[in-house]
């Protein structure tokens, strides 16, 4: 059983919304009480998403957003004050994967696509969402890392260079405005069972059962996983946390 949570008149901005990690996390804030903005690039997924958590009684907004362009980023984060008069809780999941690469062969074009996303789309949303919360003297912000931020594997430098560094900006933000009454963490999944991971194992890019047994809890893990770690760390349980990388994992990097 999960913990829950009243977040009852606070607001939440989830990016990467429109399924999976992001999905499952923005439910969890509403269903806590939250009014949520839910963030994506794909229109359709995420006006539909926001229209579920309308449609069951709660407050959201569908937020079309390139991570990738700060501009639309400022925007994204400045509608949702705007609507609901505050930002309390931000959980910047949006990111990408790519197929296995010899680092020898790798393109600058994906490296630097693969940054642009995960990396530098986690820097603008932040970014953006401390600008509110430095003024309110409050707030929670979950980073998306990765299992991909504290270990490597072959094949993956550039994913995993990116999620390293998601994990430098969470350390180094949550020092400079923990004095300000703002809390930053940041979360790393191992492998959930989302429509991402769903297509890397149709193309052959992950054998699942070899998935599953790489850790000591010998299953994936789910969307709804990662959302309870994600609450948690925003919640007053978590008061005393911050610039930490939680592991979510099954287990993975206990190895």
């Amino acid at each position: 059983m999960s913990p829950t949570y009243d977040f009852t008149g606070q607001v939440a901005f989830v990016t990467g919304a429109s399924s999976g990690m992001g999905l499952a996390t923005a439910r969890a804030f509403a269903a806590s009480g939250a009014a949520v903005g839910l963030a994506d690039i794909d229109a359709g997924a995420v006006e539909q998403a926001a229209k579920e958590l309308t449609d069951n009684g709660h407050q959201a907004l569908a937020l079309v957003c390139d991570v990738t362009d700060e501009d639309q980023v400022a925007a994204a984060v400045d509608r949702i004050v705007a609507a609901f008069g505050r930002l309390d809780f931000a959980f910047n999941n949006a990111g990408i994967m790519v197929a296995p690469t010899d680092a020898a062969d790798e393109t600058a074009d994906q490296f630097d696509r693969v940054q642009a996303v995960n990396l530098r789309g986690v820097w603008a949303s932040m970014k953006h969402q401390l600008r509110h919360m430095r003024d309110q003297g409050s707030g929670a912000i979950v980073n998306c890392s990765s299992l991909g931020g504290l270990v490597g594997n072959p094949g993956r430098a550039a994913y995993h260079a990116s999620k390293h560094g998601v994990i430098g900006l969470t350390r180094s933000a949550a020092l400079e405005y923990g004095p300000r009454g703002v809390r930053v963490n940041a979360v790393c999944p191992g492998t959930i069972a989302t429509p991402m991971v769903d297509a890397m194992v149709e193309g052959g890019e992950l054998d699942r059962a070899q998935a599953e047994k790489g850790q000591a809890i010998d299953r994936l893990g789910t969307p709804e996983e990662i959302a309870s770690a994600v609450l948690w760390l925003c919640s007053p349980g978590a008061g005393y946390v911050t610039g930490i990388a939680l592991p979510v994992d099954g287990g993975y990097t206990a190895q």
